[in-house]
């Protein structure tokens, strides 16, 4: 009551902005006027940056507040309108969400991609050539007559394999050329979690989680934004730091600047990650004192990505060797090689674990006659397209418009706490609850389950938060036909019956019904198959095959912590204690599926 004037420092984005209006309304019982709050936004705790920000206040941006307020009022109003049509048609206690349930349906819909798909055989043809005295090297069958090969079965493989054995080989063309590999943009939100998912393992919920820490120390800029931008200050103390570390050479005539995709709204138009003094964290590693393990593991992350964005590009001598091969057909064969020039921003990166050598090819001429050293013919299977991983479930949602920043790792920790999907050797499959409840709201609400009309959603409130569009306006124009069609649907639907899985086993309490496998809330469950005439229940032990406790020999149970995270524990607990967030006899394996 005293005070002359209230600051508002809430987070710089829409929450926070809203934050400030809720904090100022609710104090406004006891101030004089509005006049004494002011609003002050700062990407980083840190002294200069917050000072900077206290000299440079001003009112709260309504058009951001109402751009909140809409998606809060949107949000509730698809869940409370929802969810009641799940419990009376699917079963009681089920949500439904305007993002959870589309993020859902990508990975239902990319189950169903696995189900349908059809394994093809192909095979792999290499011949060994060598020019006269040089090494040898491996060439790739690529077009039989002009056209591209396609070798579909073990015989075709070997009557290939005679002809090109008879064959005289000769160089075609010898293309070379220089290849520069830009720099990388520094992190924004998603590909934070994207890169924390592929290099460490971790959940979007705990990279957030982390990254919230670093964040109040002070170690790094705001991690929920959208932008690619870097402060002028920031870059030009890279520059200085890349100079005094590695030199001329690694430096850029000018600054790398990077393009922002898609919308960057207001006050939401703030930095990309980055730390906020980049001589905490060298490649020995400094860090602010504060930070420990994981800390450490993410920010050393955000520092290589950041210092590497402004570093000179990596170079290579690139080349590709045309081979024809003439017996009674005609062959065409190729191999692809590269030498590395300058290892650029690829400095501040090792090789990763089984990335081989560049292949380098031996000098040589076009029509240059070729030695045939040996064949080899590999055997392979098409494979279908992989089950989302924290990574590429972002990337997926992102690229579609799905979300925003602050929405992603929330959407996924809901749809696993609310057991729609489960997260199995860090890749999601769907459950049956899952699939029942995508099946029901894809076929009786297909608008609101549409991909794009979900990122049009979120188009909409991005001009909201810019003053293009009224907040009531947008609600209203969704919330009439919305209304009418979940009533319509309340009465008019079928009820869906959630598949269950049998079990063979005879009821142990009315002995007339079978055990099934059902799928609740809270995951999976025993029960008759006579519900609710029996009402026999009893807990799913799901136990893996083939493995053993290394403690006691018991088998080994898939658990589930309060939060719904799965772990690795004994069927004689507490009698054995043992417990592993991997598979016993999979802690050394570690593979980073780097390309999703």
């Amino acid at each position: 009551k005293k005070a002359a004037k209230i600051i508002l420092a809430t987070d710089p984005d829409r929450e926070g902005e809203a934050i400030a209006w809720h904090t100022q309304n609710a104090l406004s019982d006891l101030m004089d006027h509005k006049e004494k709050f002011e609003r002050v936004v700062f990407h980083s705790i840190t002294k200069d940056a917050v000072l900077e920000a206290m000299k440079h206040p001003h009112k709260l941006d309504m058009n951001l507040v109402d751009a909140q307020q809409a998606r809060r009022v949107l949000d509730r109003l698809v869940g409370y309108k929802l969810s009641p049509v799940l419990w009376r048609k699917v079963r009681r206690g089920l949500s439904a969400g305007r993002v959870q349930s589309v993020a859902v349906r990508l990975i239902v819909d990319r189950e169903r991609e696995i189900e349908k798909f059809k394994t093809v055989e192909y095979w792999l043809i290499n011949v060994e050539v060598k020019p006269s005295g040089r090494d040898s090297f491996l060439v790739a069958l690529a077009k039989i007559e002009g056209k591209k090969a396609v070798v579909g079965d073990k015989k075709t493989a070997e009557a290939i394999s005679v002809d090109l054995e008879k064959a005289k080989y000769q160089v075609a063309a010898v293309d070379k050329k220089e290849r520069r590999v830009h720099a990388r943009p520094p992190f924004k939100t998603s590909t934070l979690q994207q890169a924390a998912a592929n290099v460490l393992g971790w959940s979007s919920k705990k990279t957030m989680s982390v990254a919230q820490k670093l964040y109040e120390q002070g170690d790094i800029t705001y991690h929920r934004t959208d932008s690619l931008n870097l402060a002028n200050v920031a870059i030009e103390q890279i520059r200085a730091f890349i100079k005094a570390e590695f030199g001329d050479k690694y430096l850029p005539e000018k600054p790398n600047f990077f393009k922002t995709s898609g919308k960057v709204v207001a006050q939401e138009a703030h930095e990309a990650i980055r730390p906020t003094q980049m001589e905490k964290g060298t490649n020995s590693f400094k860090g602010s004192g504060q930070m420990a393990g994981d800390q450490e593991r993410l920010y050393g992350l955000i520092w290589r990505r950041t210092i590497a964005c402004q570093m000179a590009s990596a170079v290579y001598d690139a080349t590709k060797v045309t081979v024809d091969g003439q017996a009674a057909k005609k062959y065409q064969l190729t191999a692809t090689g590269e030498i590395e020039k300058f290892d650029g921003w690829r400095k501040l990166y090792k090789k990763a674990k089984g990335e081989d050598e560049a292949v380098i090819l031996p000098g040589m001429e076009k029509n240059e006659v070729l030695e045939f050293g040996k064949l080899t013919s590999e055997q392979k299977f098409t494979q279908p397209p992989a089950r989302f991983n924290d990574a590429s479930l972002v990337k997926e949602m992102e690229s579609r418009g799905i979300g925003r920043p602050s929405t992603y790792a929330p959407t996924i920790s809901t749809i696993i706490a609310r057991n729609y999907v489960e997260r199995n050797d860090r890749r999601f499959y769907p459950t049956t609850i899952g699939i029942a409840v995508t099946d029901f709201l894809v076929a009786n609400f297909p608008k609101e389950m549409d991909f794009e009309f979900t990122a049009k959603m979120e188009g909409d409130l991005d001009d909201i938060a810019e003053g293009k569009l009224k907040w009531m306006k947008m609600l209203g124009d969704f919330y009439g036909d919305f209304e009418k069609h979940t009533e319509k649907v309340a009465e008019t639907a079928k009820r869906v019956e959630v598949p269950t899985e049998k079990t063979g086993q005879k009821c142990p309490e009315c002995k007339t019904g079978e055990v099934v496998i059902r799928e609740g809330r809270f995951g999976k469950f025993l029960s008759c198959n006579r519900f609710p005439e029996c009402k026999y229940t009893a807990k799913y032990l799901q136990f893996i095959e083939g493995v053993k406790c290394p403690k006691d020999g018991g088998r080994i149970v898939v658990k589930k912590t309060h939060k719904g995270r799965e772990f690795y524990g004994c069927e004689n607990y507490p009698k054995c204690d043992y417990a592993s967030w991997r598979k016993p006899g999979s802690e050394e394996k570690d593979e980073k599926d780097a390309k999703d």
